[in-house]
């Protein structure tokens, strides 16, 4: 199993690189081989050019930073991304990787979805949230529903380049140092028994009609 950790936080003694460390760990004691893009050490440039936004024929001409991460995405089995939420979405490095790394040509095009160039890995995001529970997430609740909130990047940007998207690890980040730790061990069990963890059940291309999903019991779970 390969699996290729995209994290950005750039604190190196946050509680995300305690949890990118935990689930590392758990990761090779079970045998996996793991490769770390740590984009805020690696001075990550996240704004897009030209010459990104499309892989062109001539792979000389691709930037040196994104040769490289888009060898590690080829490598990979699965792809774990560990970040904080900051203003209810991803930090702007990450959304910048995927703006520079997921080419036309590269994760999509022509096909999209469960055609896209990146099926047959999966990917999971695994997160912090401010506050002291999720409670404030929901319908009705102040902070509205956590799914609407990931859909942009569970839907539009890992299942719109083909990959399986597995249900998100979420943590608030401002509970105690016992609940800190408690939540370390649950990474690590997780990532022990990565191969278990459900997938978000997005249907496949062929369910939409205009723009509409046809009915719940024909749609095809991809």
């Amino acid at each position: 199993m390969n699996v290729l950790v995209i994290y950005a936080h750039p604190n190196p003694n946050s509680y995300n690189s305690s949890l990118k460390d935990a689930a590392v760990e758990a990761l090779i004691k079970k045998g996996a081989k793991v490769t770390v893009s740590d984009l805020y050490a690696m001075n990550f440039n996240p704004v897009a050019q030209l010459s990104d936004v499309r892989v062109p024929q001539d792979l000389s001409t691709v930037p040196k930073d994104l040769q490289l991460e888009r060898e590690k995405v080829e490598w990979a089995d699965y792809i774990i991304f560990q970040f904080p939420m900051w203003w209810t979405s991803a930090p702007a490095i990450i959304k910048g990787w995927f703006d520079r790394v997921f080419a036309a040509g590269f994760a999509y095009g022509p096909g999209v979805y469960n055609h896209g160039n990146l099926k047959g890995k999966k990917t999971m995001l695994s997160i912090t949230t401010g506050g002291k529970h999720l409670e404030n997430y929901g319908v009705n609740r102040l902070k509205g529903e956590m799914d609407e909130r990931l859909f942009n990047i569970h839907h539009e940007i890992l299942y719109f380049t083909g990959m399986t998207v597995l249900e998100p690890f979420i943590v608030p980040s401002g509970v105690s140092e016992e609940k800190r730790k408690e939540f370390i061990e649950l990474i690590k069990e997780r990532m022990t028994h990565l191969e278990r963890v459900p997938m978000i059940p997005f249907p496949a291309l062929e369910d939409y009609e205009n723009g509409n999903l046809t009915k719940k019991e024909e749609a095809t779970v991809s």
